[in-house]
């Protein structure tokens, strides 16, 4: 069980920080059921609501500095994703978004990267799928390793993007 005042990543919400542990009173809700209420820390519009007990939201602590540390250092020999399936390719980066798992989003940004970059050699255009999912890859690991290490989401963009090569 997570605590008041713990950063997680949660799910689609980012990096998200725990302001309650509370029960809800909705109707339609059990009353007796704790919920964590969530702030995802780069959007002051929402509040997320998810059941402590819940499986079916991936929620997890966010990265210490050191595992933060380490994940960067290992970019340069993860490994890119294998696509066989043109026609599959989404699922594949949907999988490895739902994972909620960092090494996962560095093997997709990775693999999109050098897919861009090939692509745009070719005279080709990005497409939109890969587009939206380095985006979102983008978006998830900078979001969690700026806060871990104190630094802001485009140092941490350039920072990977150059262990890439």
């Amino acid at each position: 069980m997570f605590e008041v005042g713990e950063y997680v990543v949660c799910g689609s919400n980012g990096v998200c920080k725990i302001y309650d542990i509370t029960t809800l009173n909705i109707s339609g809700v059990d009353k007796k059921r704790k919920y964590y209420m969530l702030k995802p820390i780069y959007s002051d519009t929402s509040t997320v609501y998810l059941p402590v007990d819940s499986e079916q939201v991936s929620i997890r602590r966010i990265l210490t500095k050191t595992e933060a540390d380490r994940l960067l250092d290992s970019i340069p020999q993860t490994q890119v994703l294998t696509i066989r399936d043109e026609k599959a390719v989404e699922a594949l980066y949907r999988e490895c978004m739902q994972s909620n798992n960092c090494t996962d989003w560095i093997k997709l940004w990775k693999t999109l990267y050098f897919r861009k970059k090939n692509r745009l050699e070719k005279g080709h255009k990005v497409t939109a799928v890969d587009s939206r999912y380095y985006k979102l890859a983008e978006e998830k690991l900078c979001g969690e390793l700026a806060l871990v290490l104190g630094m802001n989401k485009d140092e941490i963009a350039e920072c990977i993007e150059g262990k890439f090569v």
